[in-house]
């Protein structure tokens, strides 16, 4: 009799073929047996109706830090995960000096918009290396599993001291980082991430470290990953000029690595996308294992009077209001003295990017906080600023009227990458090329901005069942991209697929009630710390190596996540 069996479910085994009806059986930690009669379980979970997958791979994740502190890691594992991988964009907490820990957490709150306070009080140090920060994460009790990666700007940190920032390290300093990143691969770490983007910078303002590193250090970094004998080389670059890295990124994938960079849409670079897809194409002819990393919808950004951007950010008069309590603040910004100086003063000078964000009306759409849903694809005409120029009505007017909606909760959502086309045709068009991975979710960081954790489930709502402005994906593909794609990528070979001796990472989905809860701003960070979450519901079960974590929609307070320790043999 088997430990478990998932009866009657339309079961997607995660290769990409069509669902079939099928019963799954787990024993242990694996599938036993997969088909029409796999006998009896001692318990039995009726799936008829419901659809049956691997658990997600999320290969994109900022939990370096949460993983001190929360078990179920958060929002991943309410929206199917059962594997993630952190350590991405080249920033993470290994290897440190014991007297650079709040520098690497300034890093993070930067890069990642992770409050520091809730780090600082969160994260349980307990290591110097980068191997022995495996092993202290991996003592910890969580729910579902998770790896690391050698993040570029703690590495340098670590080996360059205050000469982080330098472009050229030493050729002494270059050969202890590659062997600190070979001492990591061979303890357990994934991959090796870094950042050249300026859109990346401390909480101070300066661009992360190794954003200008040379690109010799890049490629002996990648002659020691080629020692370990595996890991994913992860890369952001700057989306304009992305085309450019092609020469050095071809060059490591010329001597044996895996590389993958992150491939977005700009309003300041808008096609060149479509470049980098043809280099992709060019590097796919030669045989190099160069891929892009796309995301499953717009790069989007929450604007709230309680999160980190919105268009009154930089306004003198709402930064007056910086230090008062959320409902202080709310009670002032009603007063129309406050009102009248948010509508009439200039705002200070927050640089191209800063000022882009804070100023494209085009791009702002209101959204309502409590018991709405936000629309990912909103049509343009919905804008505020097309609002405004149908209306006549000041633009900083109807922000302000959106931002108090909902008694001052209303929210606005600024599609910041992948939508210059006013819609998400340019996504649509990347998940079919086979040279791309999903990625991007970035959940458990850019708490005050961005809500894209739960991309595993819209993916699943969006492009296969609820999509009106353009073609859908099929549903057995979107599932694949998301399981044996993403777990196969990073070398888990284990997992990822419904197959007899596969890993027992299973999902019960009740397709037809799939859906997300309204983005919320919690304050449920250590410390207090706010972040934006969003819930979901339609999940019936997830099973972590065969032990349910979550049943109809809710934790069972089960924790048989593991820490990956490097590639995973099928």
């Amino acid at each position: 009799m088997h430990d478990l069996v998932i009866r009657g479910g339309t079961m997607f085994d995660g290769t990409g073929a069509e669902g079939v009806e099928a019963d799954v059986a787990i024993d242990g930690d694996r599938v036993a047996a997969v088909g029409r009669d796999v006998g009896r379980g001692r318990r039995e979970v009726d799936a008829r109706g419901k659809l049956v997958t691997p658990g997600f791979v999320d290969m994109h994740t900022h939990y370096d830090a949460q993983v001190s502190w929360d078990p179920y890691l958060t929002p991943s594992s309410w929206h199917g995960c059962t594997t993630v991988i952190m350590g991405n964009c080249g920033v993470g907490f290994a290897p440190v000096k014991p007297d650079r820990h709040d520098w690497l957490i300034g890093l993070m709150e930067g890069v990642e918009d992770i409050p520091g306070s809730a780090m600082s009080e969160g994260i349980r140090w307990g290591w110097e290396s980068f191997p022995e920060f495996l092993d202290v994460i991996g003592a910890m009790p969580h729910a579902i599993d998770f790896g690391a990666q050698v993040p570029h700007c703690a590495l340098r940190g670590y080996v360059m001291g205050d000469r982080a920032n330098e472009p050229i390290a030493t050729p002494a300093e270059v050969a202890e980082m590659a062997r600190l990143v070979e001492d990591g691969l061979r303890a357990g770490a994934l991959g090796f991430s870094t950042s050249r983007t300026s859109i990346h910078k401390t909480k101070d303002g300066e661009l992360v470290p190794g954003t200008f590193a040379d690109p010799a250090e890049l490629l002996a970094i990648g002659d020691a990953m080629k020692r370990a004998g595996h890991g994913v080389y992860q890369n952001v670059l700057e989306h304009v000029d992305a085309p450019r890295s092609f020469a050095w990124m071809r060059e490591l994938a010329a001597r044996g690595l895996r590389v993958v960079f992150s491939l977005n849409q700009t309003d300041w670079g808008p096609e060149v996308w479509r470049e980098c897809v043809r280099l992709l194409d060019e590097a796919a002819r030669d045989g190099l294992d160069l891929w892009a990393q796309v995301s499953g919808r717009s790069i989007g950004i929450l604007m709230g009077w309680e999160l980190t951007a919105h268009p009154f950010a930089t306004h003198p008069a709402f930064k007056a209001l910086a230090h008062l309590s959320p409902a202080d603040r709310l009670a002032a910004l009603r007063t129309p003295e406050v009102k009248a100086r948010l509508l009439s003063e200039p705002a200070d000078d927050a640089g191209p990017f800063g000022n882009f964000v804070t100023r494209a009306y085009s791009k702002m759409y209101p959204q309502v906080a409590t018991g709405g849903v936000i629309d990912y694809e909103p049509s343009p005409d919905d804008s505020l600023g097309a609002r405004a120029q149908r209306t006549g009505a000041a633009p900083l007017e109807l922000v302000y009227q959106a931002l108090m909606a909902d008694d001052g909760k209303g929210l606005i959502y600024f599609p910041l990458f992948n939508y210059v086309y006013g819609d998400l045709s340019m996504t649509h068009a990347l998940h079919q090329h086979p040279r791309t991975k999903m990625g991007l979710s970035d959940a458990g960081a850019h708490c005050g901005a961005v809500c894209d954790g739960g991309m595993p489930t819209f993916m699943l709502t969006h492009w296969t069942r609820d999509r009106r402005r353009g073609g859908r994906l099929p549903l057995a593909q979107v599932i694949r991209r998301q399981t044996s794609d993403t777990a196969a990528f990073y070398g888990l070979h284990d997992r990822g697929v419904l197959a007899p001796g596969k890993k027992a990472d299973v999902n019960v989905i009740d397709y037809d009630r799939l859906g997300f809860a309204a983005p919320e701003i919690a304050y449920d960070l250590p410390a207090g710390g706010r972040r934006l979450i969003q819930k979901a519901r339609g999940y019936a079960m997830t099973i972590v190596s065969g032990v349910p974590i979550v049943e109809d929609d809710r934790f069972t307070g089960a924790l048989p996540g593991q820490l990956v320790r490097g590639p995973r043999a099928g």
